[in-house]
């Protein structure tokens, strides 16, 4: 037995599976078409404690650390759902954990308990149209007056950011792009805070994503996440969870597929034969299979260390690499095996397909992970 598969765990897979079944297949083409989940979808995940995973029981959490969390993350996703669902439900696992960190009574009642009772959706904006990756260019600029700061500049690929009550947002504290950074948390209808466009994208279509715009907007200092400039190192602090995130739905989606592609190779011949009874099919399968088991064992092993709270940046970043590049391979073979319906919408193998390109840009693209790797080699 593992660390990540206990019996409390196996219970904690038994009802994300439940949750799957009953809340999610059922609607979740006509999530992709409407590109969003409902709001309702938060209530019914809180009210069944999936939503609070991870958080502590404290600020309104079900408990639990990011190994629970991982097991959620795969469970929704080899139970049928997707990683692009798993973007839109759980927002709040990259938006809220800033301030939980802050131990701010005023802030996680008014955002953390909402937002993991499902009744506020939160976001976090800092990617900017010119900046990227580049955390400590950030351009959007707060300048203190009296008892507020006032924001401008803009946010692109936010995440959740359409449907969004409150957003968790990097600005700059100094000049433009001096590295000066904290975390001001922006609600929802504050005059100057306008949602721009919902940008289309390639796939998680489930998961609304859009252009933000700050002019002029005042936010209480009391909004403030933790001390001032500080942003950038709690920024940093919290990429290692969302990269395992990420590698963790890699895995997961290509785990999924394997599945997908034994079940469809079982039962569709070909010139009176199964597709799975032809040797080329077969270790095809066997290669995907393997690829798929490694990924999530170096996943596993590198989360567990991550939550024993060892320092271990570099293993992140190629924990990350690993399973994204597993998943790469793994969904593209699965989409062929399938033939001409793995490339219909129909099929859901093809919805993987599209949603996993993203894996390897979200949360840092593959080409930042190897300059970390390569400077924890000493290059």
């Amino acid at each position: 037995m593992t660390i990540v598969d206990t019996p409390e765990r196996r219970q904690l897979r038994e009802l994300t599976r439940s949750f799957v079944s009953r809340e999610v297949l059922p609607h979740l083409a006509d999530w992709e078409r409407a590109g969003e989940v409902p709001r309702s979808l938060h209530e019914t995940a809180a009210k069944i404690g999936l939503l609070g995973i991870g958080f502590p029981e404290s600020v309104g959490g079900s408990g639990g650390d990011l190994l629970d969390s991982i097991v959620v993350t795969e469970e929704i996703i080899r139970s049928g759902g997707s990683s692009g669902l798993v973007a839109a439900l759980f927002t709040h696992g990259i938006a809220l954990p800033h301030i939980v960190e802050t131990q701010d009574e005023g802030l996680i009642d008014r955002y953390v308990r909402p937002a993991l009772a499902g009744t506020m959706i939160g976001a976090l904006a800092i990617t900017e149209p010119d900046g990227g990756s580049d955390v400590a260019g950030i351009r959007t600029c707060a300048v203190r007056d009296g008892d507020h700061y006032v924001v401008n500049g803009s946010k692109t690929y936010i995440t959740s950011g359409a449907r969004a009550d409150f957003v968790t947002t990097a600005v700059c504290t100094d000049f433009p792009g001096s590295g000066s950074v904290s975390l001001l948390v922006v609600d929802k209808g504050s005059p100057g805070f306008t949602v721009g466009r919902r940008l289309e994208k390639l796939g998680w279509h489930c998961s609304d994503t859009a252009e933000l715009s700050f002019v002029d907007v005042r936010v209480p200092v009391s909004n403030r996440v933790g001390p001032e400039d500080t942003g950038f190192l709690a920024i940093m602090q919290q990429f290692a969870n969302e990269r395992l995130s990420l590698a963790t739905q890699a895995y997961a989606t290509a785990q999924r597929c394997v599945d997908l592609a034994v079940r469809w190779c079982r039962d569709r011949s070909t010139f009176g034969r199964p597709l799975a009874g032809r040797q080329v099919v077969r270790h095809r399968l066997a290669e995907m299979h393997s690829r798929t088991d490694a990924a999530r064992a170096y996943v596993h092993d590198v989360a567990e260390r991550v939550a024993a709270g060892q320092p271990v940046v570099t293993e992140v970043a190629m924990a990350k690499n690993v399973a994204v590049a597993t998943c790469d391979w793994v969904v593209d073979a699965a989409l062929q095996l399938h033939g001409g319906f793995g490339y219909m919408r129909d099929a859901e193998v093809e919805r993987h397909y599209r949603d996993s390109r993203l894996l390897g840009i979200g949360g840092g693209t593959t080409e930042i992970m190897n300059e970390i790797i390569a400077k924890g080699m000493g290059l």
